[in-house]
């Protein structure tokens, strides 16, 4: 068995749709911070997204683990045009609500779908499923980077999978056993 323990970097504080921009995260609980590193396997490797927010993240909570290099396949969304905007400044409103209501294929211009996100993020999963076979494996990564894993492991369809909250600095579990798997917890704060 593998478990995976998806942590979402700290909070930016941006009130934007933040994708690739690589804005650094706030870090200064520094309770919050050894309360996190305090819960996760200490013997875990740790892996982030090349994205400073999440790098950041995974360094204040390594406490001696073994640090993997950083995978830019861990991005958050390409959010394209949309890169640091807010909801009601983009102008192709149709868009944006069918990329968020019905996501899928549906892109931001010069961006990435939903679909893409997910195969991208999977494809970086299954590397480390293969290169740690059988061992706890901690994640720093994004919100729609941890979603695409949740509604991979529960079967979700896309829409379902956005319903679920991932807050910063919260840890979300998912097993690998045997061909299947397995979602122990989502969202759990420290």
């Amino acid at each position: 068995m593998s478990r995976f323990f998806w942590v979402r970097h700290g909070p930016t504080h941006a009130k934007s749709m933040v994708g690739w921009s690589d804005l650094p995260a706030d870090l200064s609980d520094h309770a919050q911070i050894a309360r996190l590193s305090a819960a996760l396997p200490a013997d875990a490797v740790i892996i982030s997204s090349d994205l400073i927010r999440a790098s950041a993240t995974a360094d204040a909570i390594a406490a001696g683990r073994q640090r993997l290099p950083h995978d830019p396949d861990l991005r958050e969304i390409h959010f394209g045009d949309w890169e640091l905007a807010r909801f009601d400044e983009v102008e192709d409103q149709d868009r944006l609500r069918a990329y968020w209501e019905e996501p899928g294929d549906v892109r931001p211009p010069g961006g990435e779908s939903w679909h893409e996100v997910s195969a991208r993020v999977t494809g970086a999963v299954d590397r480390l499923l293969e290169a740690h076979q059988g061992r706890d494996v901690i994640v720093v990564a994004h919100f729609g980077v941890i979603l695409t894993q949740v509604q991979r492991a529960l079967g979700l369809g896309t829409y379902e999978a956005f319903g679920h909250r991932i807050d910063n600095l919260s840890v979300t579990e998912i097993h690998r056993d045997g061909p299947g798997w397995r979602v122990m917890r989502i969202n759990h704060l420290h």
